[in-house]
């Protein structure tokens, strides 16, 4: 649901900014709007995720993705479209807390990895189905087909909406919150017999619980430097290119069935590598997948650079590449902030990781079009290379490995 919600409007924009008569600078906006409402959603996210628990807040963002989804067939100005699509990225920015930490709670340590690598699979695979769908609807559906296109989410909003109706609060937020009977009832009603949580410590009643702002300063600082800034440098240039793929392969001199064919192929070769990394994430660990992942990924986009405009088969293999070997950044973006924090603040460190690294990715978002229109394609790929390879560095010298450890291990400050 947020890959294809968030995906969407980059199949629509083209001729968004034809219906709208939008600018350069607007059709930047429009397509950093739900960016922006991340950044805001995450802050509020994740901390009400920590105060109130995960399930009352589950149901929230499928509802906002459905009403601004479908609000968005009747919009008529630029502004309408940049109101509702920021709303949508609020409602994407208190996803990820909430729904994060309810899936990493449930799991035991050596499927937590790869259950939560197939969460950004389905990610990229919701992206893939916006194009897929997106660009079926605009082939065959007339002049204001880009209307049903941005509407069309409603569809995944309203299944995924049903399918979270009866939702159990997590166990491990219950126990955290000193509330260690009604974890032993949803645990019992889940599993069929009695279940204890291993390393889990219930705190003494009366006994408060340490706020976000103490635990950075009592050493996880360090820690959320490293989730935002890793985090943003794997993100700047998967959004820009997921935004505007058509675009950037047109100032590549793809045209027609290339382009078509190049935005298939480049959407689905992110799932492929996504679905690499969940293979190897226990084989490889966080921090040696991490180090190749950015390695790599940063080369392609620096030969992107330098590549010659007339070789399409080339232009599409660096594409490949970048979408095969950036999966290993993609899927640790919900498992590295999920492991490095503890139970009572873990949604409130994943909600700000999201917001924080959303404010590159907004920039970057936004400043694509007019990048292309004054320093090119080149300068612009050379630019997204130096994004990636700043994330290299910073996980070399700032990266832990939490690879086969219990959650209350690998958010440990002592191990």
């Amino acid at each position: 649901m947020d890959g294809y919600i968030l995906s969407v409007v980059g199949v629509a924009l083209t001729q968004v900014s034809r219906a709208l008569n939008l600018d350069s600078f607007t059709e930047g906006m429009v397509a950093a709007a739900a960016l922006l409402g991340i950044f805001f959603g995450g802050f509020i996210g994740g901390g009400l995720t920590d105060r109130f628990g995960r399930k009352k807040l589950f149901l929230v963002s499928p509802m906002i993705f459905l009403a601004c989804s479908i609000g968005q067939y009747w919009v008529e100005s630029g502004t309408m479209l940049f109101i509702l699509r920021f709303l949508i990225g609020v409602g994407v920015g208190m996803e990820y807390p909430v729904a994060s930490a309810m899936l990493v709670e449930f799991l035991p340590s050596r499927y937590r990895g790869p259950r939560l690598c197939v969460v950004q699979i389905l990610w990229f695979g919701g992206a893939a189905l916006a194009y897929l769908f997106g660009n079926l609807i605009l082939d065959n559906f007339g002049h204001d087909s880009w209307r049903l296109v941005l509407a069309s989410s409603a569809v995944l909003s309203a299944c995924v909406l049903i399918a979270r109706i009866g939702t159990p609060e997590s166990p491990r937020w219950l126990l955290s919150k000193g509330r260690g009977a009604e974890a032993d009832r949803i645990l019992e009603s889940i599993y069929g017999y009695p279940v204890a949580l291993p390393g889990t410590v219930t705190p003494s009643h009366g006994k408060k619980p340490a706020s976000f702002i103490k635990l950075l300063r009592s050493g996880y600082g360090l820690r959320m430097i490293f989730i935002v800034v890793f985090w943003t440098c794997a993100v700047v240039p998967v959004f820009a290119v997921y935004a505007f793929v058509p675009k950037v392969l047109d100032a590549f001199n793809l045209e027609g069935q290339w382009a078509s064919f190049g935005s298939t192929i480049i959407t689905s070769l992110f799932v492929v590598g996504c679905i690499v990394a969940t293979w190897l994430i226990n084989r490889m660990g966080r921090r040696k997948m991490l180090i190749h992942s950015f390695l790599w990924s940063g080369l392609a986009l620096f030969l992107l650079s330098i590549a010659q405009h007339d070789n399409s088969v080339l232009i599409l293999a660096l594409f490949g590449a970048y979408a095969v070997f950036i999966g290993g950044a993609q899927v640790l973006q919900t498992i590295y902030p999920n492991e490095l924090f503890p139970t009572e603040v873990r949604a409130a460190a994943m909600g700000m990781g999201t917001s924080l690294s959303r404010v590159g990715a907004a920039a970057g978002t936004w400043l694509v079009p007019m990048s292309l229109e004054s320093i090119g394609i080149a300068h612009t790929m050379l630019a997204a290379a130096i994004v990636t390879f700043i994330g290299l560095l910073a996980t070399v010298f700032m990266a832990p490995e939490t690879g086969n450890m219990s959650l209350e291990r690998a958010a440990s400050l002592e191990r």
